[in-house]
This record gives C-alpha cells, sequence and structure tokens, in this order.
C-alpha cells in the first residue's frame, strides 16, 4: 500500500473515531437535556420544603394596650410602680411551644412610683444608675412547660450591667386561640445586682419582685403544639 493511500485511510478512520465521539457526545447532551426538567423540580420542590415549614411557625406580636411591667419592694414605705416605656417580642423557630424566645427591653428611666422623690433616687447611681445604663433587659433562654398553661423562663436577667440567671414564671391565657396574654412574676435580690444603699428613713427589702402582663395576638403561622 502507497504510502498516500495509507494516509488517506487513517484520516477516514481518525474521522469516523470524532464523529463517533461526537455522537456519543451529543447523545449524552440529549440525555442529560432530558434529565434536565426532572432536575429543576427537585430543586424547586426542595427550596419550597423550607418556606412551607417557616410558613407553619408562629409569628406573635405582643401589644402595648392592657400590657404591663411592674415592680414591688418590700419597704416600710411601700414603693411600687411601673414602667411606662418598653419593648417586648416573642419568637418561635419551630411550632414546639418550647422554642419560644420571649425579650423583654424596658427603658430604665421610664419608672413611675407616683412620686417624683421616690422616682429620681430610683434612677441614681445608687439604684438603676439610668445615666451608665439605661435598659433593664430579661431575654429567656428555656422553656419548661409545668402545666396546661403554665410556664418556667429561664433567662438572662441584665440590670445596671450586671447578668444573671433568674427565672420569670408565668401563665399563657389564650391557649390555641390567635390573642390572649401571658402574666408572670420574678422575684431578684437587688444586692446580687450592686443595689446595695437604702434610701434614708425607709427600710427597704432586698427582694424585689417583678410582674408582666403583656397581651399578645398571633398574626401568622400556627398555634404552638403544648406538651400537655
Amino acid at each position: 500500500m502507497h504510502e498516500s493511500e495509507h494516509t488517506a485511510l487513517a484520516n477516514r478512520f481518525a474521522a469516523k473515531e470524532n464523529w463517533s465521539g461526537a455522537n456519543s457526545e451529543w447523545n449524552r447532551a440529549k440525555a442529560r437535556a432530558r434529565d434536565l426538567p426532572t432536575v429543576i423540580l427537585c430543586l424547586l420542590a426542595f427550596c419550597a420544603l423550607p418556606s412551607a415549614n417557616r410558613a407553619q411557625v408562629p409569628v406573635y406580636e405582643v401589644t402595648p394596650v392592657e400590657s404591663a411591667i411592674k415592680f414591688d419592694v418590700g419597704s416600710s414605705v411601700p414603693i411600687k410602680g411601673t414602667f411606662d416605656k418598653w419593648n417586648a417580642s416573642m419568637k418561635f423557630s419551630s411550632t414546639d411551644v418550647r422554642s419560644g424566645v420571649l425579650h423583654i427591653e424596658i427603658q430604665a428611666d421610664s419608672v413611675n412610683t407616683g412620686s417624683g422623690l421616690k422616682n429620681n433616687k430610683l434612677k441614681g447611681k445608687d439604684f438603676f444608675d439610668v445615666q451608665d445604663f439605661p435598659a433593664i433587659t430579661f431575654k429567656s433562654t428555656k422553656v419548661v412547660q409545668t402545666g396546661p398553661n403554665t410556664f418556667d423562663l429561664e433567662g438572662d436577667f441584665t440590670i445596671r450591667g450586671v447578668t444573671k440567671s433568674e427565672r420569670l414564671t408565668v401563665t399563657d391565657n389564650g391557649k390555641g386561640s390567635t390573642s390572649g396574654s401571658i402574666d408572670g412574676t420574678m422575684a431578684f435580690d437587688r444586692k446580687d445586682y450592686g443595689m446595695n444603699r437604702s434610701i434614708p428613713f425607709i427600710k427597704i427589702a432586698n427582694r424585689v419582685e417583678v410582674n408582666v402582663s403583656l397581651k399578645w395576638k398571633r398574626v401568622s403561622g400556627a398555634s404552638p403544639v403544648f406538651q400537655q
């Protein structure tokens, strides 16, 4: 066989191999194209699942109307009052009621005892020290259901820049409905937070009791699932 014939035969063989490879690649591309709608549908379904789950998570709003945060200190002269300015939120990460987080932030200088003298004393450095520490906060870190609609909320309580774990015991009035209230009590020792002084001529107990009554409404999502 002449060299030219050998070269021509080799070229035809190479062309056939190239065509065969190209045809195989074309077939694989067509197969991928056929599978593409299925892949897209799977991706869309996968992406839709988290959204559907999020849509079921309860979303709450705490409304200031008929809500209140009060305090009471045992003393020879009654010291009790309210905080006029505060914000509160209830957030859930799932439908399990125990996933809820209650966050309360109080403006310390909004304390109102009905007495300007007492208000000024409580705002001063011996007590709330509102100039250096304008906020009093509570953020729950654990929810324990203790009854059909009662809970112990363990949380971080901060006052005067000192944070300690405290317990807020609450009753949820409105189980399963779209509106209701949370009513609870927390007691703490004022000296644990650096409030060691007294008011002249007034004997003050160390125990301070805080009472919260928060009106809420469920604006979207499913009702939380209680354990009892």
